[in-house]
């Protein structure tokens, strides 16, 4: 039998199928858009195209995320936290700090020996560092969000944004535009600006960060540049799975796994 996991974020919504033993058998990653509902059957039926299955090979559903409460039949609907450590166990099982950032949310996790959620910290009141926020200083910067990442390579460290309010921060990117500002040195303090908020997060679970085996998950891990700069505020190398963006789909759908057995 298989088990689907359905993680519906405000970006994208992410569907894992695994099987029995626990192995990811297929995923897919669809954007959200305004009916989460339309999301969720694309993406589930998606993972199921791609796995060759049928809806009645599925044993149990776990749902995770801000769309949760909406998936049908699911057996199973958990926090994004729960299923983030549970997922990135799976991944990388010996993880002790999980930094995940999201599109409009960023949590930091302490997790134990046996995968337990020690302690953790979250922001979802504002979109500051999120992907949300990327996404406004891409279009700022009149260049791809998946560029960012690779774009700050060879900037110095020098440039300091004065605010990690997406509207106010906007503004100044466009101001530093204007004044000639090279556009590597805008994006290495963007990243250096995220990474900094990031870290204050991350102290609040676990202020020796920097001596644990820390990973990140969430589509925000694909921007290299925001790796880098964690890395250099927590002193620590910042692991990432080879598919960030699933870690909470495949946490559900092994918890779904583990109640349904």
């Amino acid at each position: 039998m298989y088990y689907l996991g359905l993680d519906i974020g405000s970006l994208t919504c992410d569907a894992v199928i695994v099987d029995d033993t626990g192995s990811v058998v297929a995923f897919a990653v669809v954007p959200t858009g305004a009916r989460n509902a339309e999301s969720i059957a694309r993406a589930r039926d998606e993972a199921l195209r791609r796995a060759g299955l049928d809806g009645g090979a599925v044993r149990a559903i776990g749902a995770t995320g801000y769309g949760r409460k909406r998936v049908p039949g699911a057996l199973v609907a958990v926090t994004e936290i729960t299923c983030h450590a549970r997922g990135i166990r799976a991944l990388l099982p010996d993880t002790e700090v999980l930094v995940d950032i999201g599109g409009q949310d960023s949590k930091a996790m302490r997790i134990g020996p046996q995968g337990e959620v020690l302690q953790f910290a979250m922001n979802d009141k504002c979109a500051a560092g999120t992907g949300r926020f990327l996404e406004a200083m891409a279009r700022a910067l009149d260049v791809e969000v998946a560029e960012l990442g690779e774009l700050d390579r060879g900037a110095s460290a020098a440039l300091t944004l004065s605010s990690m309010c997406t509207v106010f921060a906007e503004s100044e990117v466009v101001s530093l535009i204007a004044e000639g500002t090279a556009v590597p040195e805008i994006a290495r303090g963007l990243h250096r600006a995220i990474a900094s908020r990031t870290q204050t997060l991350v102290a609040r679970v676990d202020p020796q960060a920097a001596g644990r085996r820390v990973a990140m998950s969430g589509g925000v891990a694909r921007n290299a540049g925001v790796v880098r700069a964690l890395g250099e505020a927590l002193g620590c190398a910042i692991r990432v799975p080879e598919e960030p963006d699933i870690v909470g789909a495949l946490g559900a759908a092994l918890i779904a796994r583990q109640r349904a057995r």
